[in-house]
């Protein structure tokens, strides 16, 4: 499929606020993969296909993810981390994408991981700080962004991780090992 064709496909899939989210995040990874040294067009792929999933049905996320053998560990944690595993599944067996690291900036970009390549941390960041976002921080996170992907994401990840726990919810564990890994490259500078 080429990219109009993916467009159609996964805006049909959404509410038109996420589309706009995810017009948001286009945009933003290809603005931070020009800052940053990676290819805006595998950037921007990622970015379209982020949240395919998104609005399946939970129970379809589900099968799906038991169906094709994903990880079934991510079933152990909260809901809104599965579509990202679906995602990366269906950009694959749907839309032909076999480049292996936009795949994993798809299925990652919910939880961040240990080691993340510069996709993934374009995809997250892009995810995290697109225009349309507004919560307490997002501008802190924007301006950190304008000159340090890695700090950006520390940022990120951190209020992620405090008000998952401020909730009462449970950490995923690949999100603590997403935030230690970022500050081990951080201290390595």
């Amino acid at each position: 499929m080429n990219k109009a064709q993916i467009i159609e496909s996964v805006s049909v899939q959404m509410p038109e606020r996420r589309w706009i989210h995810t017009q948001g995040v286009m945009s933003t990874a290809i603005e931070l993969a020009k800052r940053y040294g990676e290819n805006p067009e595998r950037a921007e792929l990622a970015a379209i296909i982020h949240d395919v999933a998104k609005y399946w049905p939970v129970a379809e996320q589900a099968a799906y993810i038991k169906q094709y053998s994903l990880d079934e560990q991510v079933l152990q944690y909260n809901k809104e981390l599965w579509h990202a595993e679906v995602g990366a599944s269906v950009a694959k067996e749907k839309y032909g994408v076999h480049d292996s690291e936009i795949c994993d900036a798809i299925r990652y970009h919910t939880s961040g991981r240990a080691n993340m390549t510069l996709i993934e941390k374009i995809v997250w960041l892009a995810d995290y700080i697109e225009p349309n976002r507004d919560f307490p921080g997002v501008n802190e996170a924007r301006a950190l962004a304008e000159t340090s992907l890695e700090r950006a994401i520390l940022f990120g990840l951190d209020q992620t991780i405090v008000f998952l726990i401020e909730k009462g919810k449970i950490v995923y564990p690949v999100t603590i090992e997403a935030r230690n890994s970022i500050v081990q490259q951080l201290n390595m500078k």
